[in-house]
């Protein structure tokens, strides 16, 4: 499929990782001899889908700049923010020099290193001709059960939910002035939230299963076998 429009990637990468109970923030982790956030950000770069790759990085953050590839020429470095949306919302305005309103974005999380290039070009050769775009999501297997006060009240119908993964697609401007409207607001835990609050309805794209996000310590082990299977 023809690609008519630059795409570029946002990882937001300014977060602290409390559940990970380490002496640093999870995406400077050790995993396969570099580090979470190189291997996430060399899965995006060796995808060659990207014109740049936007990372939202704390201002007080002193791992970032000891890593050669912070100095790729693809990738370029924007202040992170308090929340997830504040720091998609950084990187997407260190694009602007550069992006057009109807060029594509991908976020993608720090902490997702299994990314296969597959996904990254299933998702964007499903959603180029779309008007408004969509995420990477897997259909729930497990029953799901709604809680109130540690006791249940009523089992949901899977067949209705899905478990949202990242990269998320949406266009630029789209996606600039979603987030914009929805500042500060707790609800808006990733993109799809902030276009949904617009009265969007983005479209849902079927994604690998190892497509996981390093969490707690144990998860470091399960990427570590799944990048070894895959």
């Amino acid at each position: 499929m023809s690609r008519t429009n630059n795409i570029w990637a946002v990882v937001p990468a300014a977060g602290v990782g409390k559940r990970m109970q380490a002496d640093r923030p999870k995406q400077y982790l050790a995993l396969a001899g570099t580090t979470v956030i190189e291997q996430t950000l060399s899965r995006l770069l060796e995808s060659e889908a990207f014109t740049a790759v936007a990372v939202a990085i704390s201002r007080e953050d002193p791992y970032w700049p000891e890593l050669k590839i912070s100095g790729h020429p693809q990738v370029i470095t924007a202040p992170g923010g308090k929340e997830r949306a504040d720091s998609v919302l950084s990187a997407l305005k260190a694009l602007q020099e550069r992006a057009a309103e109807e060029d594509w974005v991908l976020v993608h999380d720090a902490a997702r290193p299994c990314l296969t290039s597959g996904d990254i070009h299933h998702l964007i050769d499903t959603l180029q001709e779309d008007d408004i775009g969509g995420i990477l999501a897997l259909s729930s297997h497990d029953t799901l059960k709604r809680v109130d006060a540690g006791t249940i009240s009523a089992t949901i119908d899977r067949s209705h939910v899905w478990r949202a993964l990242t990269p998320q697609m949406f266009r630029y401007g789209m996606l600039r002035d979603a987030l914009q409207e929805a500042e500060g607001n707790a609800a808006v835990t990733d993109e799809s939230s902030a276009l949904e609050m617009q009265g969007y309805r983005p479209k849902i794209v079927e994604g690998r299963p190892d497509n996981i996000k390093i969490t707690r310590p144990e998860d470091l082990a399960l990427a570590q076998f799944y990048m070894e299977q895959q």
